[in-house]
């Protein structure tokens, strides 16, 4: 990828808070019309990076360039092509949506009343309504109506669902697919919604510990794991220990192996232990964090 293909450029990025090591080494690529979902158990490192991202960090050891852009040294110039909704929402309680949304739009060029009124209409926003009295949904909609309607380049999304109910859900995500589908924008999504990342990312980042464990498209890293079921000979107590193989499930005659690696030298490896593989499948996002964060063998 060249430089000029990456909206935003991490590299080798540390940010320690007295002695812990919220982001360590942390490098990472997100192309120029990607949705890169960024997952990780909580406290992973995922907030603390998208602060560096927003410039609300600065950084330590290491860069960060958006649009090719240092965010700290010049905010306005990445503020002003970004778009950014929190799990919190934080809006003027006091203000009415609509005077919300005119407040927002007088710091963007870029406003587009047009599209902010499409977005209310979609999501059943009431521009007489006071924030204040919205439902959580209603504010989550709300800030993701003020963050695309002066149609950022990127849009960078902190656990904008987290705490929604399924239909408050689906709206954000679907306006996160027609945003991406219609301008081509690139998208920064931090989720622990494993499921719904699935639904709308096709680039992926894997953070633990404050270190990036995986980091590229979606479908080439779910081909280079593989879930494989194996029936042994005999019941067993204890899976055997396989190369390649990051997390066991199961017990007695059947046990279930998320593993990377060549299938044939496993199976090699199985057939010595008294075992044959008889189920294959690509493995779930969900079972992909499980297997590289949770350790190697559940009973």
């Amino acid at each position: 990828m060249r430089d000029d293909d990456a909206v935003v450029d991490v590299r080798e990025l540390t940010r320690e808070f007295g002695r812990v090591v919220a982001l360590d080494r942390v490098t990472l690529r997100v192309p120029r019309g990607a949705v890169l979902g960024l997952v990780g158990v909580n406290g992973s490192g995922k907030t603390t990076l998208l602060k560096h991202v927003l410039g609300l960090y600065r950084a330590q050891r290491g860069r960060v360039r958006v649009f090719g852009i240092d965010p700290v040294a010049d905010p306005v110039g990445v503020l002003s092509r970004v778009g950014y909704v929190s799990d919190q929402a934080e809006l003027p309680r006091w203000m009415r949506v609509g005077e919300l949304l005119r407040y927002t739009g007088s710091f963007y060029r870029t406003w587009d009343a047009a599209l902010a009124g499409r977005l209310c209409e979609q999501f059943g926003l009431d521009l007489s309504a006071e924030v204040g009295g919205l439902s959580r949904g209603m504010r989550a909609r709300a800030a993701l109506t003020a963050a695309m309607a002066h149609r950022p380049e990127l849009l960078v999304l902190d656990e904008p669902s987290a705490g929604l109910d399924p239909l408050a859900r689906r709206d954000v995500l679907q306006a996160i697919i027609r945003s991406v589908a219609e301008d081509g924008r690139t998208v920064l999504l931090s989720s622990h919604l494993l499921d719904e990342v699935e639904r709308v990312a096709d680039h992926v980042a894997l953070i633990d510990a404050g270190r990036v464990v995986f980091a590229g498209e979606l479908e080439a890293i779910r081909d280079r794991h593989r879930r494989l079921v194996l029936r042994f000979d005999r019941p067993r107590s204890v899976p055997p220990a396989l190369e390649g193989v990051l997390r066991w499930e199961g017990g007695g005659l059947e046990w279930t192996a998320v593993c990377q690696g060549a299938r044939g030298e496993l199976e090699r490896a199985a057939a010595a232990q008294g075992a044959v593989v008889v189920d294959e499948a690509a493995p779930r996002l969900e079972e992909l964090l499980t297997a590289h964060v949770a350790g190697p063998r559940e009973g």
